[in-house]
């Protein structure tokens, strides 16, 4: 490949990989160089192959607890219960392999069709060529709406200028030169230099092909992006945590039971046998199932707002999220020019975009204004249909703004037609239209100011031409609309008898006025912004556009104050030396907000620097400049529409539809699905102590058993699950976008949750313990009505348990689990599957269940209601949460 290409004459470049401007490259050569160099192409992360996505829901530390509990369970010739627990794995397998293949598909319903094709120079024909074919020295014409394929040096243009946001993030078209650059010149300034993946929005040129695939800009980057390892999920790291203090609070209940039986002179294999029953009986089942439901339910929540989750635990990570990096272009902003300001002598108007057309109806019979149209309509190459403008975004900016105050495109230009043009020419930075009506000829110039202005010996003011005076004041205006981001163009006419030579069109001007662009921020986005602000949440800006444009963007859109100063917005030069930044230089870079000018590498060690410093960190990107960034982020977000392949190849959520508001839904959904697990994991683990607590301690007193092997798998598998699964589908707390993210190092169970989890379960084995001691000491009753009487109590209790779910500060009647109608639901379905287990023979006689009389199920009701009364009066005492 050809080092620093713009930095050398093309007949160098020409004499170097041995091809020829007229003719091009033979097949000899293609053959060769094909052989040598590879095809064109950058390999993507092709989409998850099946097998891939089953082998990934193995990998989960809830899958490994409850695999070493099956087989436990086999161990001890206890089938039911270790079939049960293999259908639980079956079922969560299936549905995260399900969901996430529905993901993968809906993503490959958004990969471009087809091959891009190249009008190519071979063997002195011009041929349509497979991107992928091209090779080094391949001659190749681009024009108006084509993609560059390949990296490759300018020979000749004609008005030629492309939109390379995709790869610096400018906003706006770059026009093309052909002369030699210096050696330093960085890509956004390379100007004759044509870049894989960018587009050509006007004119038309030939360029070489100095490199390909890999080598390319483009390439590089996504090499980046590959070699980018992808950190684990928040909730990943979460639950090995939990799985972790699960496996040890499982042996050390065990442990502590065999041994004090076995000093309590009981036979030491049944104390065996009996810890590893109970230690089975620990592992909750449920959790594995009623999480994977959560995160699926959130995940087809979000897919019907059109944002399309890559994987389960993904969902949970955008809840966890505390920074949000974003690109500007075509995010925070519409990646579509507008008029935004007009200043002629006497008038200015500014924020364009955002009127109404009836505004203009006091300046329509101006004749400046009137002139200013009619230049923006002829002096324009912009193709107008009845379906869309077509051209440069700058001229589809003047012909939309002409419509929008009632101009009618068509109709002026047929009535004035075109006998002249001089393109717009980087070098001159004008273009020249001469056009014919009823009056006579008019030429009208549009332009760069300085080259305009110098060229005006009058101005039109209050419909009368005058002398111009005082021009240095108009280089103020261009530099107060320069400073507000805006890209400028100065208009001029003038009425002419006859033809003049090319050379003498612009001479003897009659200034107009100017005109300032943007491309406009997007309406929805400064009140996103304020709910992330309210949430806790930091947005900062990473673009490679200019600072000043990003400034005015930021100021818009609400990341900056109105009179911040232009030093607030960091460039890539204030991030070279990010991997070694301490002090003051660290806190500069955490209190910032926007970051101008920074290439793919340098948004990638933002990413790292943000993690570095304890951050969960979200990435909104769509251009194979974001690549990296978006594949290191803890979450990648890419655009579906708009978005590169790449892009969104390397990105966790993609949104199909385009809008930065739609993330604040997915975060809002990710908070959801963690405050729904927290609740289910309390709910489950504090079920599950009270049925160790209640056997073991009934074990250890030489109590009545208040529970038998296929009552605790009864439990586990239909009064835990159902109630757990409610939890998991609620719609969390109304206010739970103004509360702050949570910190990323804090585990699902907390030193408060471990607490509340202790009090619920202990509450509820109080009152199962309590009426074996009842039924036994005080009533008399046998130990199989005793143990039936506890199985009831512990299954109401447990549904009750539900209710101890809501925080401390909400009201018990009035919150997030009593609005639930899943949680009713589940608690009807319980009771209904526990009496028709008591009604049907069978069923009843596998679960040892006695005919109980009335006063007895009263009884019953009534203790598991006082476990409920006791857990509340701790927990509004402030015992817990």
């Amino acid at each position: 490949m050809i080092p620093n290409p713009f930095a050398l004459s093309a007949q160098e470049i020409l004499a170097r990989l041995k091809s020829d401007l007229e003719t091009g490259l033979d097949k000899q050569q293609v053959r060769h160089r094909l052989e040598k160099y590879g095809a064109n192409q950058i390999p993507l992360e092709g989409p998850k192959k099946r097998w891939r996505i089953l082998a990934d829901q193995l990998v989960d530390p809830i899958i490994y607890i409850l695999t070493a509990a099956a087989i436990l369970a086999f161990t001890f010739s206890d089938w039911l219960e270790a079939v049960a627990i293999l259908i639980v794995i079956l079922i969560s397998i299936g549905i995260g392999f399900f969901m996430e293949l529905q993901a993968i598909r809906s993503l490959e319903a958004l990969r471009k069709l087809g091959q891009v094709k190249t009008l190519t120079l071979r063997s002195g024909q011009t041929i349509p060529i497979k991107a992928s074919q091209l090779v080094l020295g391949d001659v190749i014409l681009v024009q108006t709406g084509d993609v560059i394929t390949a990296d490759a040096r300018l020979v000749w243009q004609d008005t030629l200028s492309t939109k390379e946001s995709t790869l610096t993030g400018e906003s706006f078209p770059v026009a093309k030169k052909t002369g030699l650059l210096s050696i330093d010149t960085q890509i956004p300034d390379q100007s004759n230099m044509l870049f894989k993946g960018t587009l050509v929005t006007s004119g038309s040129g030939k360029a070489i092909v100095v490199a390909t695939g890999t080598h390319t800009e483009l390439g590089k980057i996504q090499l980046m992006g590959m070699n980018t390892l992808a950190r684990r999920t928040p909730l990943e790291k979460k639950l090995n945590q939990l799985s972790k203090w699960l496996i040890w609070l499982t042996l050390a209940f065990t442990v502590l039971i065999v041994i004090a039986g076995y000093i309590r002179g009981k036979d030491l294999f049944f104390m065996i046998e009996t810890g590893v029953a109970l230690a089975v009986a620990a592992i909750p089942e449920g959790l594995l199932i009623v999480a994977t439901i959560a995160l699926a339910q959130g995940m087809m929540r979000l897919s019907k707002k059109q944002i399309i989750i890559k994987n389960l635990e993904a969902v949970q990570t955008l809840g966890a999220t505390n920074i949000i990096c974003t690109d500007k272009t075509g995010t925070l902003t519409e990646d579509k020019m507008v008029v935004h300001s007009m200043v002629f002598k006497g008038t200015s108007i500014s924020n364009i975009d955002l009127k109404h057309p009836k505004d203009f109806d006091f300046i329509k019979d101006n004749a400046v204004f009137d002139k200013m149209m009619l230049a923006s309509i002829l002096c324009n190459n912009v193709k107008i249909t009845s379906e869309r403008l077509k051209g440069d975004s700058i001229e589809e900016a003047l012909i939309d703004f002409a419509i929008r105050t009632g101009y009618d495109p068509l109709i002026i230009r047929s009535e004035n037609r075109e006998v002249m043009e001089l393109p717009f020419d980087p070098e001159r930075k004008m273009m020249v239209s001469v056009n014919q009506n009823d009056t006579g000829l008019c030429l009208y110039i549009k332009g760069a100011l300085e080259n305009v202005i110098v060229d005006c010996d009058t101005i039109l003011e209050d419909g009368r031409v005058k002398s111009f005076e005082h021009k240095e004041k108009w280089y103020t205006v261009a530099d107060d609309l320069a400073l507000q981001g805006l890209r400028t163009l100065a208009f001029a006419f003038k009425d002419i008898a006859m033809l003049p030579e090319p050379k003498d069109l612009a001479q003897e001007l009659t200034f107009l006025g100017v005109l300032g662009f943007i491309d406009p921020p997007r309406k929805d986005v400064k009140a996103t912004i304020d709910t992330y602000k309210r949430a806790g949440i930091k947005v900062v800006m990473v673009t490679g556009d200019h600072p000043k444009t990003a400034q005015h963007v930021a100021q818009e859109v609400g990341l900056l104050g109105p009179d911040v100063p232009i030093g607030k917005v960091l460039t890539g030069m204030d991030l070279r030396s990010i991997p070694d930044v301490i002090g003051k230089t660290t806190t500069k870079l955490l209190d910032a907000s926007v970051f101008a000018r920074v290439t793919p590498q340098q948004k990638l060690d933002l990413v790292s620097f943000y993690q570095r410093n304890g951050n969960l960190v979200g990435m909104i990107g769509d251009g194979i400049n974001d690549v990296p960034a978006l594949k290191k982020a803890d979450i990648g977000i890419a655009m579906g529409i708009r978005g590169t392949e790449a892009a969104r190849e390397a990105a966790d959520v993609i949104l199909k539809n385009d809008r930065f508001t739609a993330i604040e839904l997915a975060i809002r959904q990710g908070r959801v699905v963690f405050q729904n697990i927290r609740q289910f994991v309390v709910y489950l683990l504090s079920c599950n102590l009270a049925e160790i607590l209640s056997v073991g301690i009934a074990a250890l007193m030489n109590l009545p058993s208040p529970l038998l092997p296929l009552q605790i798998l009864f439990l586990n598998l239909v009064t835990d699950v159902f109630p757990a699964l409610a939890l998991g589908l609620g719609k969390g707390d109304s206010d739970i976008m103004e509360q702050p993210p949570l910190d990323s190092k804090e585990p699902i169970m907390t030193q408060k949750y471990w607490g509340a989890t202790i009090i619920y379960g202990l509450s509820i084995s109080a009152a199962v313990l309590g009426i074996v001691i009842y039924a036994t000491y005080v009533l008399g009753l046998k130990p199989d009505i005793v143990n039936n009487m506890a199985f009831y109590t512990l299954v109401l209790a447990q549904l009750f348990n539900v209710f101890n779910m809501p925080k401390r500060v909400s009201s018990f009647f009035y919150n997030e689990v009593t609005k639930n109608g899943w949680v009713w639901g589940a608690i009807v379905l319980s009771l209904v599957i526990t009496l028709a287990a008591y009604l049907l023979p069978p069923v009843a006689r596998a679960l040892e269940l006695k005919a109980l009389t009335f006063n007895l199920f009263g009884l019953t009701l009534l203790f598991a209601l006082g476990s409920l009364v006791l857990a509340q009066a701790i927990k509004r005492a402030g015992g817990t949460l």
